[in-house]
């Protein structure tokens, strides 16, 4: 049975409790985001520093472990950060289920794919 105490009047009258299905999402969004900082600060510091540089530069840079491994985690944490983001946004602002649910599964699948190929692409770059 639920406590009455702890839900609102207009909760008690609809029968409905607190979903409890919001906070993995909220907390996941809120950790990338964190991750996300130090990523794109040594992200705009790399650019920096290769301003100018040519390809050889580059891949020389890229093939190094630490820069590789960093760059398939900020890949990661942004493809996998604005995914959550894009879900949110069409849960609140979609209100057709369906096209809702299309939305949320495609934008998992177009991130998935992108985020594959970026890292198949840094592999590639790092390991030739």
């Amino acid at each position: 049975m639920t406590d009455h105490r702890i839900l609102t009047p207009m909760k008690r009258a609809k029968g409905l409790g607190g979903g409890h299905s919001g906070v993995p999402h909220w907390m996941n969004q809120r950790i990338t985001a964190l991750a996300n900082i130090p990523l794109v600060i040594w992200l705009i510091y790399s650019v920096m520093k290769l301003a100018g540089a040519n390809y050889l530069e580059f891949t020389t840079w890229l093939s190094h472990p630490l820069h590789a491994g960093l760059m398939i985690l900020l890949i990661v944490s942004i493809f996998y950060h604005a995914t959550l983001g894009l879900q949110v946004i069409y849960e609140d602002y979609i209100s057709c289920k369906c096209l809702k649910l299309t939305k949320i599964i495609g934008a998992k699948l177009f991130f998935i794919a992108l985020g594959v190929a970026c890292i198949f692409s840094t592999l590639k770059v790092a390991l030739s």
